[in-house]
């Protein structure tokens, strides 16, 4: 027997706070985007953030999709958690997913057309990357003889957990070294946080109404995940209005500290304030 709601109320209250957890999310990309446009510059925003998420986005969208859309996943999943159990993967989940990607590609995007000073995606990147998608491609051997899918796209789902926990590291380490959230912007975590605040909730209003804490555990790569945003989202508010707050002038332009000069050419013109 497949596993229904119990209370329309909630299930209803399901769907308000995925949806608004995923607009949240989806706008998210929006604010660096445009900061980028209106800067025509890219010096701030950290290049190893954007290979790692764009690596966790990936593997979020395969794990998403695969669950959401494959019948066979579905009922390996059933077999392993109980027929009774919700599938813990919803459709704003997919329409996120696959989202994210095609901004967080557009970023990337934009480093190649817009000043970027002398900054490059690091060897341990590069490295890290390369290993974590080498994984991946020896885990699909393995699995495509005895389709193991389920256990197949769980490790696509430990991949984005990893990713999370490490993208934002070389954005903060970054942030400490200029001394600056120049070029990083601030809008961007706000709607973050929001989302993964929202994306929380949305589970415990699943786990409340099936009486079972299973959608936590398994799903567990989407509860980390809102606690890994949480955690790094405050840690980049901190730092923005806290630590590093932009000073402006008199005509509330953003006012570039010495400290922030050796990521920057001298020909820059000053940078305006963060979306």
């Amino acid at each position: 027997m497949s596993s229904s709601w119990n209370s329309v109320g909630l299930e209803v209250m399901y769907q308000v706070l995925g949806w608004v957890a995923f607009f949240a999310w989806s706008f998210s990309f929006y604010p660096q985007v445009l900061l980028n446009y209106r800067r025509k510059s890219v010096v701030g925003l950290n290049f190893d953030f954007l290979v790692l998420n764009l690596t966790k986005h990936s593997s979020y969208l395969i794990y998403n999709a695969s669950l959401f859309f494959s019948p066979f996943i579905q009922r390996q999943y059933h077999d392993k958690y109980g027929d009774k159990e919700m599938i813990p993967v919803a459709a704003n989940d997919v329409a996120f997913s696959l989202h994210a990607v095609a901004l967080t590609a557009f970023t990337v995007f934009q480093v190649f057309i817009y000043e970027r000073g002398m900054q490059k995606v690091s060897k341990v990147c590069i490295s890290i990357t390369a290993i974590v998608w080498t994984a991946a491609i020896v885990c699909l051997i393995i699995a495509w003889p005895k389709g193991h899918w389920l256990w197949l796209i769980d490790v696509f789902n430990s991949i984005q957990v990893g990713m999370t926990a490490i993208k934002y590291i070389p954005q903060a380490i970054m942030n400490f070294r200029r001394k600056s959230t120049i070029g990083w912007s601030i809008g961007n975590i706000l709607l973050d946080l929001t989302g993964g605040v929202l994306n929380f909730g949305q589970m415990g209003v699943q786990s409340i109404d099936q009486r079972t804490l299973v959608n936590f555990y398994g799903n567990i790569g989407k509860t980390l995940l809102s606690l890994e945003t949480v955690f790094f989202d405050v840690l980049f508010i901190i730092q923005h209005y806290v630590l590093y707050p932009v000073k402006k002038d008199e005509y509330g332009k953003a006012i570039i500290s010495e400290r922030v000069a050796p990521l920057i050419r001298p020909s820059d013109k000053p940078e305006e304030d963060n979306v």
